[in-house]
């Protein structure tokens, strides 16, 4: 079993009848999408239509709902209709070779697409550790931009997050759809109070049961634990990549099965946080072989165009939304590549690095089938930091790599808004650790988040015009501030993020008693607020 519940894959059984196969219904089109067209807001948030403009995103067919008296017809015919997409216009059901007949057959349906990609197979049960590299209770407008990052500092400064936050970019006003396995003690656990307190979570839906309980004591806590390695917050002892974003958490994996009914799940899930208007989706979840060989995808199939979650996910990198899926833990198993959808062009797939910056043994392969570099960039993930109901807990898999590279992305957002989803994906191609190379395991390297911040900051015309420089850097005893502006403030920080010292309307400020080792300077103008990083000798 292939399922990225990263450091949890768990029994599970389908009993999927050999005569029947679970297939896709294409309908012929949206009768209704000029009604659509006239009021997208009956389909769409303002929030999502607000990004569409922000980035220059039209609306099109894809967006329009599915004509209800086609889902009716279906079940007409005496299928049970359960899950459909909009984006693929159609619907999901299970059919002999003779319904399948008979679905093409019907005026309103373009075509019919089974899941199978073999002719035959024998449902099967995989026995395998639960919860296995999961070791609970390791230790126990611009918001808020300093913390004392605790545990989590390490993690944040190898992909040089830190200086996002000095700058006071920390997802304010971005929104994170979190697609997983379940989200247990979220509601109640200490290390989300903060979450709550600002109203910071919008939402949350069960594709898989059909339920709103996502919160559920019985479901599986790896969406927990990716939640948290962003938005978990435990003072003076752990902060998440992207504290102050808000968050969507869906449901769309069943732990206990492997089923291709949760690609389905996945993309509805993925429609309705479009709908709501998110920015980021992060999903740590991913598939090639299912407990009904029938369903098993090949390496070949590992193409991106090939599976149905591969196709939504392009679609909804195509309506705007930064999606960031995790590679997959098999770099040491004989399937060692990379799984769906990761395998698809327009989504930035997360691989892992251990504390030293060298690439995870487990973290999957690329590139894809069609020779397209994957993964596109690494975070940590070998002994990563996060969450779990009131205490940090140590985690390992490219499951924790993947969020903790989206509370990134989301800082960017925050800093970029209008910045085409294209760009800023190349540009943290670009900035990684080992561009213009890659290697398979790693991709284009460790992310760096200050390099791709820093840089667009010096491309812009009007940080051309600043002029703000520190001399001397490195520094004995003073540090000067060279800038035209009214400074009204200078404040220094230490490497965990903590305030050390601070001078008001000057443009000087003392260091000689700070020990050895790198510091991060605030300037605070009328106007504008620059960070410098300086270095004491």
């Amino acid at each position: 079993m292939k399922k990225l519940l990263l450091f949890c894959i768990l029994t599970g059984y389908s009993a999927v009848s050999a005569q029947t196969q679970l297939v896709f219904v294409y309908f012929n089109d949206k009768p209704n999408k000029t009604a659509f067209y006239a009021n997208p807001l009956s389909e769409l948030s303002q929030k999502s239509l607000n990004r569409r403009a922000a980035l220059g995103i039209s609306l099109n067919d894809q967006d329009a709902p599915i004509e209800p008296s086609y889902i009716q017809n279906i079940q007409n015919l005496g299928f049970t209709v359960t899950d459909y997409s909009k984006w693929l216009n159609g619907v999901a059901v299970n059919a002999t070779p003779a319904q399948i007949i008979t679905l093409q057959s019907q005026p309103y349906v373009g075509s019919v697409e089974s899941f199978a990609r073999n002719s035959s197979g024998v449902p099967k049960t995989t026995n395998v550790d639960k919860w296995a590299d999961f070791n609970s209770n390791y230790s126990t407008n611009k918001i808020l931009t300093t913390f004392d990052y605790g545990s989590g500092s390490d993690q944040i400064d190898q992909i040089n997050l830190r200086q996002l936050h000095l700058a006071g970019y920390t997802g304010t006003g971005v929104t994170i759809a979190v697609i997983d396995s379940g989200f247990p003690t979220v509601n109640t656990g200490s290390a989300y109070t903060r979450l709550w307190t600002n109203n910071q979570i919008k939402g949350g839906y069960d594709f898989a049961a059909k339920s709103t309980d996502i919160y559920n004591p019985s479901l599986n806590a790896h969406g927990t634990v990716v939640l948290g390695a962003i938005g978990g917050f435990i003072q003076n002892t752990f902060v998440g990549s992207a504290p102050d974003a808000d968050f969507y958490l869906y449901r769309s994996e069943n732990a206990t099965v492997e089923i291709p009914e949760e690609e389905l799940y996945w993309i509805e899930a993925a429609e309705e946080a479009d709908r709501k208007g998110v920015d980021v989706i992060t999903t740590s979840l991913g598939y090639n072989t299912f407990d009904d060989s029938r369903y098993n995808y090949t390496y070949a199939n590992m193409n991106g165009t090939t599976s149905f979650i591969a196709r939504a996910s392009e679609i909804a990198v195509n309506k705007g939304i930064f999606l960031l899926v995790a590679a997959g833990n098999s770099g040491q198993q004989p399937w060692h590549y990379i799984i769906t959808p990761a395998d698809n062009a327009k989504v930035f797939t997360i691989g892992s690095v251990d504390s030293a910056g060298a690439s995870s043994g487990f973290s999957s392969y690329g590139p894809n089938s069609a020779g397209i570099v994957k993964p596109d960039g690494s975070t940590r993930g070998s002994g990563a930091f996060t969450v779990n109901n009131n205490s940090t807990t140590v985690v390992t898999g490219t499951s924790i790599a993947t969020p903790i590279a989206a509370g990134g992305v989301a800082c960017l957002v925050q800093a970029f808004p209008t910045m085409n989803r294209d760009l800023m994906r190349n540009k943290l191609r670009q900035t990684a650790s080992l561009s213009p190379s890659h290697t398979d395991q790693m991709g284009f390297g460790i992310l760096n988040f200050g390099s791709f911040y820093n840089g667009t900051l010096n491309t812009s015309e009007m940080v051309k015009q600043k002029q703000v420089a520190i001399f001397p850097n490195p520094v004995k005893n003073i540090l000067n501030i060279a800038t035209e502006n009214n400074v009204l403030s200078l404040e220094i920080y230490d490497n965990l993020g903590r305030l050390i010292t601070k001078n008001n309307n000057q443009k000087s400020i003392k260091v000689e008693d700070f020990a050895k080792g790198t510091y991060y300077l605030k300037i605070q103008t009328k106007d504008k607020v620059y960070y410098e990083k300086f270095i004491k000798e």
